[in-house]
């Protein structure tokens, strides 16, 4: 049933994007030490949503939405100046980041719980 409402499916693929950023900022700062090595990160939800080109696809059978073309992270070389080792990884970038990957996550939950709210409601359940 929920399958079906665009509402829920942009939800899905919001909080599936929100995942894999999570994972690359987590990598960042895992490097943030590492001689070289530079800051990656993945480009907005809305770019990625708007491209049709670019489809959302679970990368794992046990995911939600695992039926679909599914979501293929695409990640790519942040901005940022380079330490003298040559690492670009900024802290409080990834800090920043990471907040608004959280933020968009539990927009995602909350589109989740008021559309099953929502759906209940019409069912006479409450």
């Amino acid at each position: 049933m929920f399958e079906k409402l665009t509402l829920t499916k942009m939800a899905r693929d919001l909080a599936g994007h929100a995942g894999a950023r999570m994972g690359v900022i987590a990598r960042n700062v895992a490097n943030a030490d590492t001689p070289g090595f530079k800051s990656m990160d993945l480009p907005s939800f809305a770019e990625v949503y708007r491209d049709p080109g670019q489809q959302m696809r679970a990368t794992n059978s046990r995911h939600i939405n695992a039926t679909s073309q599914g979501f293929e992270a695409m990640v790519r070389p942040s901005n940022g100046a380079s330490a003298p080792n040559g690492n670009s990884v900024s802290l409080e970038t990834e800090m920043v980041a990471s907040a608004a990957v959280r933020r968009d996550h539990d927009m995602a939950l909350a589109i989740f719980r008021s559309t099953s709210s929502i759906i209940r409601t019409s069912l006479g359940r409450s």
